[in-house]
């Protein structure tokens, strides 16, 4: 699908990647609406974007996994630019590390990285199949498909993620929903940093991880990615072209990946200690 003239929303736009896709689906000749927890941080990038393409692009703070946020953030669109052609679930959260996530833990980051996918689909797959015309692109994570070090919240909730794409994209491709999955590995964004930061030995391993397993990517390359796998209406956005290997190799021998994802955790621990 090509973006130009398109209507789009991208939740957890006030910075990192969504706020990169705001800015490129923007210079690709969409409107956006950009929606963030920071309701400041969502303004800034607007206000950025408004330099050299006003009018294009609208704020609005909100919560990405409650529903009154995201007809609010609908409705905006609506009124401000036209029916809703593109929605980036795009708002995540790291979690917590460990068997000593709390409930309260759990359940956030239950709300936000999956069931904010589902209640966004939930208002707007009826409208796209009356239209003819959707597209739903979901931020899961490489860890959705391989596992995540240290954090057992983010590692099941990004699972969750890409099997709700999944989902979604058999059930209704066929009725001119596309769906995309974007599952990158390290970028560099506040998220990839807050394990080190945690103070917790699982936590900095998950950092660890990541930056051990290939390049940070910088937000703005991975919305080039993304917008070229929407023009080929592709399903999994691999901006990491090792994922694909690790996930071949995960799937050949699983006890075999399971044994070096134990001896890889292992050699990460050791060196914090």
């Amino acid at each position: 699908m090509k973006v130009a003239g398109k209507v789009a929303i991208v939740t957890g736009g006030g910075g990192g990647i969504g706020g990169a896709l705001a800015e490129r689906m923007v210079a690709g000749g969409a409107r956006v609406v950009v929606s963030d927890l920071d309701a400041t941080a969502a303004s800034e990038v607007v206000s950025r974007i408004e330099q050299t393409n006003p009018g294009a692009a609208v704020s609005l703070g909100g919560d990405a996994s409650v529903v009154e946020d995201i007809t609010a953030l609908i409705a905006l669109a609506e009124d401000t630019f036209g029916p809703v052609d593109l929605y980036f679930a795009n708002a995540g959260i790291g979690g917590a590390p460990g068997l000593d996530a709390s409930e309260a833990d759990w359940n956030l980051s239950i709300d936000v990285n999956l069931r904010a996918h589902i209640r966004a689909a939930q208002l707007l797959v009826p409208k796209w199949i009356e239209r003819g015309e959707g597209y739903f692109v979901s931020t899961a994570s490489a860890a959705g498909l391989l596992t995540q070090i240290g954090s057992a919240t983010y590692s099941v909730t990004k699972h969750a993620a890409v099997g709700f794409s999944e989902w979604l994209n058999i059930t209704y491709g066929d009725r001119g929903i596309r769906v995309s999955c974007l599952c990158p590995m390290g970028v560099n964004t506040k998220l990839l940093y807050e394990g080190q930061e945690s103070g917790s030995a699982l936590g900095s391993a998950a950092t660890k991880a990541v930056l051990a397993a290939g390049d940070v990517l910088e937000p703005a390359d991975v919305a080039e990615v993304v917008l070229a796998a929407m023009d080929a209406e592709q399903f999994l956005i691999l901006p990491h072209a090792t994922v694909l290997d690790m996930y071949r190799n995960k799937g050949s021998d699983y006890d075999r990946w399971l044994r070096g994802m134990r001896r890889y955790q292992t050699a990460l621990m050791g060196e914090n200690n």
